[in-house]
């Protein structure tokens, strides 16, 4: 998946999460926001370091554009503090912030040009003219719209407008740049070519980036750390890898790709615990280092990529039976819903690793799936 392209364009030994010397540019502490009597921000602790490119990840209503208004000024926490390079900012007006926002809309100002739309703030400023020049020739060259400059920005296309939105909000050169939804009106191909253009600009300029998407692809492609966020607290923060692999909770893991859940009752066994979850079929089996009670109700979680489909039974550490019932076809691979004995639709993947249009299996054909045990993932919760 793009997790892993995006994973390969930092540098390995970024990251200072697990520097326990290693100062944050930004600290929540306790931060609560409540509106009247609704919750948005619950008791809130978190540490952002220089130089990350972080997601705030979560459905509609959990609190994420909440947080990114919060440290952008335009709104003050209810209770507990907020520190950027250790100052409280929490009653520092949003002129007076080292950060910038780059809002969904852009916000670019149609009658003038992309060299006058770069160039806005820093006019405000009072920059000598010498200054004006040569920052924004440099913010032009970063994004690759020199030859636009004196365009309009209706006579651009959407991912230009966008890049012209960036170098206006980089061209102050902020600690600090919140992105809302900045990829939301741009077509899918167009969104996966600028994520990487983001990524890229981001690690140039060494600009600490912190983006609020409910886009999860978005966000495990362009992020060095995620937060998953849930109802004003946040479930998870974590590498895109271990958020995807390694999920903290069963909310985590449903939110997150795809899945397939199966909830059972633990039996201690070498090497992790065996799972019965259905009369009649087999305990699947789990490796994992969770301290579970006998007996304890679970939830097994398994990625339909991690799960094998064949005609015929193959020895392996989970083996099921059933029939295909939905098969969906997207190019690269196929998803097959498997239906067992019980009822319960397990999701299954083959990568269409030849030119064939032929499907390996069809609707009503009788399957078997398998996966190892290190494959699933046990949750309690």
């Amino acid at each position: 998946m793009s997790t892993a392209t995006a994973e390969r364009t930092r540098p390995a030994v970024f990251a200072p999460w697990d520097d326990p010397d290693a100062t944050p540019l930004i600290e929540f502490r306790g931060v609560t926001k409540r509106f009247g009597d609704f919750t948005a921000i619950d008791d809130l602790t978190l540490d952002i370091y220089a130089k990350e490119f972080f997601a705030l990840l979560g459905p509609s209503g959990c609190g994420k554009t909440t947080m990114m208004r919060m440290l952008a000024g335009f709104e003050t926490p209810t209770e507990g503090s907020i520190h950027l390079s250790g100052q409280d900012i929490g009653r520092v007006p949003p002129n007076r912030r080292a950060v910038n926002m780059m809002f969904q809309n852009y916000a670019l100002f149609p009658h003038l040009s992309v060299w006058e739309n770069i160039a806005f703030g820093l006019k405000r400023e009072g920059r000598e003219k010498g200054e004006i020049d040569e920052r924004v020739t440099e913010m032009l060259r970063l994004t690759r719209l020199e030859k636009f400059a004196r365009r309009k920005p209706h006579q651009i296309s959407g991912g230009q407008r966008q890049r012209v939105a960036l170098a206006r909000s980089l061209a102050k050169a902020p600690k600090l740049l919140l992105l809302d939804e900045p990829l939301g009106a741009l077509d899918k191909k167009l969104r996966e070519e600028t994520q990487f253009e983001l990524m890229d600009i981001q690690e140039k300029t060494g600009t600490t980036f912190v983006i609020v998407t409910h886009d999860q692809e978005e966000a495990m492609t362009v992020a060095s750390r995620v937060a998953v966020m849930d109802e004003g607290r946040i479930v998870q923060v974590a590498t895109p890898p271990v958020i995807y692999e390694q999920p903290a909770s069963l909310y985590v893991a449903d939110f997150i790709g795809d899945v397939t859940i199966i909830e059972g009752t633990a039996r201690r066994a070498e090497g992790g615990y065996t799972v019965e979850w259905a009369e009649g079929q087999p305990p699947l089996r789990v490796r994992s280092g969770l301290d579970l009670a006998e007996g304890a109700r679970c939830h097994v979680a398994i990625r339909p990529e991690k799960v094998e489909i064949h005609r015929n039974r193959v020895e392996d550490d989970n083996v099921l039976k059933g029939t295909v019932i939905d098969i969906g076809y997207l190019g690269n691979l196929s998803t097959y819903h498997v239906r067992l004995a019980d009822g319960r639709v397990v999701k299954a993947q083959n990568f269409n690793t030849e030119r064939d249009t032929r499907q390996p299996f069809t609707w009503e054909d009788e399957v078997w799936i398998n996966w190892t045990a290190g494959c699933g993932v046990l949750l309690e919760r």
